[in-house]
């Protein structure tokens, strides 16, 4: 399944959008890559997007501006967190279970990034590699929690498909709510 129409993320009640209009995401999957991309509307002189630099390895993007995907296998608990960067910088995270992390994924699962903006809007496109999480992942269904976490002048708000909770969780399994399945075989 592709979902080629824009799923709209919520806000998370505990945080006031600011700036930001609208958070969207959409995903597609093919045989060994799982395709996003993340918009975000609003006011962009007002929204902190970090300056481009060469793609690479960033630390602790969570704490600013930055899209997230979760990936996990339908039935397994573990899972892999990824986090794009307004500056192409990009993180990946392996997981034994709920926020057990188990090892830092490495460059070879480097996802590739593209960044677009427009008067009033931001769009980041990535695509991650699914054969260099687990080998299972290119022929099971796969369940993705698409997130984002926006700062702006009037402070951090927080988007996802769904939200668990009194206060912001990413890795709430609930939040994997978008469903894909494996491609056709050829």
């Amino acid at each position: 399944m592709a979902v080629e129409d824009w799923i709209g993320l919520k806000c998370h009640p505990s945080a006031q959008p600011g700036a930001v209009r609208a958070v969207g995401a959409r995903a597609r999957r093919l045989a060994a890559e799982l395709q996003m991309t993340f918009r975000l509307d609003g006011d962009l002189a007002r929204i902190r997007l970090p300056s481009p630099v060469a793609p690479r390895i960033g630390m602790e993007l969570w704490r600013r501006t930055c899209f997230e995907a979760f990936v996990a296998a339908a039935g397994e608990s573990a899972y892999h967190e990824f986090n794009f960067a307004p500056s192409c910088e990009w993180a990946a995270y392996a997981y034994r279970n709920y926020r057990d992390r188990s090892s830092i994924s490495n460059a070879t699962s480097q996802p590739y990034i593209t960044i677009r903006s427009a008067p009033g809007s931001f769009e980041l496109d990535a695509v991650v590699r699914l054969d260099f999480l687990r080998l299972t992942h290119p022929h099971a269904f796969l369940r993705v929690g698409l997130s984002a976490v926006i700062e702006t002048t009037d402070g951090i708000s927080y988007w996802a498909l769904r939200h668990w909770g009194e206060r912001p969780d990413f890795h709430d399994p609930r939040g994997f709510a978008l469903l894909l399945e494996p491609p056709a075989p050829e």
